[in-house]
């Protein structure tokens, strides 16, 4: 089974994203690790745990977005949105079926996905917060937001292409 060695490429240089990603391997690995033995005991509750993990990761970043000015219906938001679906979904499925395969697809492509999200949507998250001064641990902006400014839609730029 697939697993996420947690290194220096995966790190943002700040401080909660890089401690919530951390933990996020951690489970997403011994939830992996789980499905990988057929430990039909750890299986649900593990994935709970990841789930839920995931479900407050991606409200802390949303909530920063919505403090520095992405629009709601940004890409990395959206993101987030399919991503939180098709692990309710599996859950949802397990629960209804005890049919564990899908949660055995499923931990390949987080595994593939997590690195890419982290570079790409995650870095220029902590780009745009340092552009404009938020402290994510006082949720203080340095630099406050002109009202008539427009509201990124996208990951910092103007489209999600």
């Amino acid at each position: 089974m697939s697993t996420l060695t947690w290194t220096d490429d995966l790190a943002l240089q700040h401080p909660q994203i890089d401690q919530t990603h951390q933990e996020f391997v951690e489970l997403l690995n011994r939830w992996g690790d789980a499905v990988s033995t057929g430990d039909e005991a750890r299986i649900l509750p593990l994935y709970q745990e990841l789930l839920a993990h995931t479900e407050a990761h991606f409200g802390m970043e949303e909530g920063w977005m919505a403090a520095t000015g992405f629009a709601p219906d940004n890409c990395h938001t959206k993101q987030h949105t399919m991503v939180l679906d098709v692990m309710r979904q599996v859950l949802v499925h397990a629960q209804a079926h005890g049919d564990f395969e899908p949660m055995g697809n499923l931990v390949p492509e987080l595994v593939k996905w997590f690195p890419a999200h982290a570079e790409m949507m995650d870095a220029a998250l902590i780009f745009h917060m340092n552009q404009v001064g938020f402290d994510a641990a006082t949720g203080q902006l340095a630099k406050p937001l002109a009202s008539e400014a427009t509201s990124i839609s996208s990951c910092g730029s103007n489209s999600c292409g």
